[in-house]
């Protein structure tokens, strides 16, 4: 027997999410609100859920609107959410729905909520753009002008370099460094080839493809109407089930131009797209006369220097919430692991496997295990599929919950990788 962690238990009743669609094409005329609210407002017809029954609804997001600063509330009311349940926003990069989860959860184990809503959205596709901060003042000082005189002073003022807007960028402040040239260094530093990432790709765009053909994700996406096109858009639009060796060989490095081995093909693309999952304590899923997907049995988050192989989150919580869990990785039956690049997810594999890695960084005499790629990302993963950032965490969770039903497997790991030299991973058990 394994032990059971204390507190009341967090169950995974449901999950779903919008379809993951390239940046800038059928979600383009959609926002972060949009999406957000589709998704959440299938998880409740989807479970037969009032709205009323919930108690918290907490949501993540990488790249907030600056005028919704708490878009989990919006979400709520707009997804009909009574008024007076609470709802709060969340930001840790790419594991931002993995901590509105674990929130979620701790208040659930607390006897603080019995029905919480967690989930994340981000669309790249709207994202808030800034301006120097010359402009920044002259368009402030035109909005507070009140004569005539004024505002024409104010317009003179404006140089051409005003009118160019600051696009965001994606560089760590303590490095300088993009999450890609972060993951060129860490395909350097662990000698992974152009090659290896490329195949890495290529398996996550087949199993994907392999999986909507199949109707694995039919139950997990909420179709959304486009009222402007006159669209239902149903699967994600990603997936190249066409895709060969070949082909991803012609493309050319996008972060080192020379010496690179990180291009389109073995990265994750920039993603529109939500996802939410249903947390309940196991006495409200029973009472509700729910029969749970799956338990959280543990969580762990992680941090290391940024500096340091940033996107090897996923070896450090790895084994924290393994040791909370009381299991070992022999245990797991199903691993889904974020794969923000090919390069960062052998990387952490390989790291996976390394006594010298575990003996200098986790002071452990023993790796943490070897993977069996039978195990790992069995339909495809953010490679194919896509990153919304704040989503990909709850879209992580449920695809797990429902193939840990669906094979009659008894536990289970997500863990992704995140900017700042973050990492999380959560074990699943089903009952």
């Amino acid at each position: 027997m394994y032990p059971t962690p204390p507190g009341r238990r967090t169950a995974i009743v449901a999950g779903c999410r919008t379809p993951f669609l390239k940046a800038w094409s059928h979600f383009k005329h959609l926002g972060a609100l949009d999406l957000g609210k589709a998704a959440v407002q299938e998880l409740l017809s989807k479970a037969e859920l009032r709205p009323a029954v919930v108690d918290q609804m907490i949501f993540g997001i990488v790249v907030p609107a600056v005028k919704m600063p708490n878009i989990a509330r919006e979400i709520a009311l707009g997804a009909g959410i009574p008024a007076q349940v609470p709802a709060f926003t969340v930001s840790l990069a790419c594991i931002s729905s993995l901590v509105a989860i674990a929130n979620g959860s701790d208040q659930i184990a607390r006897g603080v909520a019995d029905v919480v809503v967690a989930g994340g959205v981000d669309s790249l596709s709207d994202v808030p753009l800034t301006f120097h901060p010359h402009a920044r003042n002259l368009f402030l000082k035109l909005n507070r002008s009140r004569t005539f005189g004024e505002r024409l002073s104010t317009v003179l003022g404006f140089k051409f370099r005003d009118f160019i807007p600051d696009a965001p960028a994606l560089e760590e402040p303590s490095t300088g460094l993009s999450m890609g040239q972060s993951a060129e260094q860490m395909a350097q530093i662990n000698h992974i080839s152009r090659h290896e990432q490329d195949e890495f790709a290529l398996m996550s765009h087949q199993r994907a493809a392999a999986a909507h053909r199949n109707g694995i994700f039919k139950n997990e996406i909420a179709p959304v109407y486009l009222t402007r096109d006159q669209l239902t858009i149903r699967e994600d639009n990603i997936i190249r089930s066409e895709t060969s060796m070949e082909v991803m060989a012609k493309l050319k490095p996008v972060f080192d131009k020379r010496y690179g081995t990180i291009t389109a093909a073995n990265s994750s693309p920039l993603t529109d797209g939500a996802a939410a999952v249903l947390l309940m304590s196991e006495e409200k899923a029973r009472a509700l006369g729910y029969r749970p997907l799956a338990f959280l049995r543990s969580s762990a988050f992680s941090a290391h220097s940024p500096k340091d192989q940033m996107l090897m989150g996923p070896a450090y919580a790895t084994p924290a919430a393994l040791d909370r869990a009381g299991l070992k990785w022999s245990d797991l039956s199903v691993i889904e692991m974020h794969e923000a690049f090919a390069a960062s997810v052998l990387a952490t594999l390989k790291m996976f496997e390394s006594k010298q890695w575990a003996q200098e960084k986790l002071n452990r005499s023993e790796p943490i295990g070897q993977i069996d790629y039978a195990k790992l990302n069995r339909y495809g993963g953010s490679i194919a599929i896509g990153h919304p950032f704040a989503a990909t965490g709850a879209r992580l969770v449920t695809t797990l919950a429902n193939e840990l039903q669906r094979t009659n497997s008894a536990f289970g790991l997500v863990t992704a990788c995140a900017a700042g030299g973050h990492g999380a991973a959560m074990v699943l058990e089903r009952e």
